[in-house]
């Protein structure tokens, strides 16, 4: 078996105000889909994500502990210390999996919650174990021991760089105005993002990010 990790960019943010007046931070879309061969050239039967889908929302959502984390992780199981959401549904559309996730008050998912308001692009991205078979056309199958390990991490799509890099500028008079961070800061932390491989980007993104805040 190996680790299996798929994106989907078409994921929407949804804000709604809580209690104390504040936000709450959401992200809903397609999580998952069955019978179509997605960018990574592979494709699960319809019957694999059902049968995965009703066991991870039994012994997970429905248990309050369907957690997501930022960034990429190399292997299948959840590290607290990153945990930026909950995933609160998961149901089926057809052959779509739609999924809703509150974003967290925790470390990173507060970094998450500052780029979604400074205007940053994000997708989601499945990850599980299982084993592929060579099928038709170069196309690999899942098998049926696929085993979904969290139904959403949160990563950075292409346009990611793009859109964390324009927020912060966007933002650069009124930091400027409170002298706290001085615009060379802010072209360093560009130079950083744009100078990011694909391997690294999303790490390089959180420790600017990180940065960034903890200079305001």
């Amino acid at each position: 078996m190996k680790l299996i990790t798929e994106i989907n960019e078409e994921v929407k943010i949804i804000t709604e105000q809580n209690e104390s007046g504040g936000k709450n931070f959401y992200i809903e879309g397609i999580f998952m889909q069955a019978e179509l061969p997605n960018r990574n050239n592979r494709m699960y039967s319809l019957p694999i994500l059902q049968k995965e889908t009703n066991r991870y929302v039994t012994e997970f959502v429905n248990k309050n502990r369907a957690y997501g984390e930022l960034g990429h992780p190399d292997g299948p199981n959840i590290n607290l210390e990153r945990v930026s959401h909950l995933i609160k549904s998961l149901r089926q559309e057809g052959n779509n999996f739609i999924g809703k996730a509150k974003i967290m008050d925790t470390p990173y998912g507060n970094i998450v919650k500052n780029l979604l308001s400074e205007g940053a692009t994000i997708g989601v991205s499945t990850r599980g174990m299982g084993s592929l078979i060579e099928g038709k056309n170069g196309i690999k199958i899942v098998k049926d021991d696929f085993h979904l390990a969290t139904a959403a991490d949160i990563v950075a799509d292409p346009s990611a760089p793009d859109a964390y890099v324009r927020g912060i500028m966007e933002g650069k008079e009124w930091v400027w105005d409170n002298g706290v961070i001085r615009e060379a800061d802010v072209v360093k932390q560009k130079e950083v993002i744009q100078g990011s491989s694909k391997k690294n980007l999303e790490e390089n993104m959180i420790k600017v990010f990180q940065d960034f805040i903890s200079k305001l």
